[in-house]
């Protein structure tokens, strides 16, 4: 079955997180991994109701946890004991570098730095209100 409704270009794939304070989520993930504001649209409130953040050619899409709405479909990490059902993967072609980055920006590192049999190196941490990130070298697009 053919899908005619692909994006040719950007991103396809979005990862879509909610914090309890996205604009000190915004600001740390500028920080600790080198994400750009491309968007951060406020209500009346400065409530953040959505914000864009780009990485190389990704984009990642946040907000502030709000009652009601979809956020009922979704948990904070430390409303299930730090746990996560996914977590968002940044390919940094430097990743010895980008972690020491996320290291000095207080990241809470859960895997430490690694070069990996498979190729490339990677870690993996959250960041300051719970979620869990992958960052690693390898480039699955240019796998064989």
């Amino acid at each position: 079955m053919a899908m005619n409704n692909i994006v040719k270009q950007g991103s396809t794939i979005i990862p879509y997180l909610r914090y309890r304070d996205a604009h000190a989520a915004i600001d740390w993930l500028c920080k600790a991994f080198g994400f750009e504001k491309h968007a951060v649209y406020e209500n009346e409130h400065g409530r953040v109701m959505h914000a864009q953040l780009v990485y190389g050619g990704g984009m990642l899409m946040l907000c502030d946890v709000s009652p009601g709405g979809f956020s009922v479909h979704m948990a904070q990490p430390d409303e299930i004991q730090g746990r996560e059902t996914q977590c968002a993967c940044i390919h940094a072609s430097d990743c010895k570098a980008h972690y020491e980055r996320a290291k000095a920006a207080g990241a809470d590192i859960v895997e430490e730095y690694a070069e990996k049999e498979y190729g490339g190196a990677g870690y993996a941490c959250r960041d300051p209100q719970g979620h869990l990130w992958w960052i690693g070298s390898y480039d699955p697009w240019q796998a064989q």
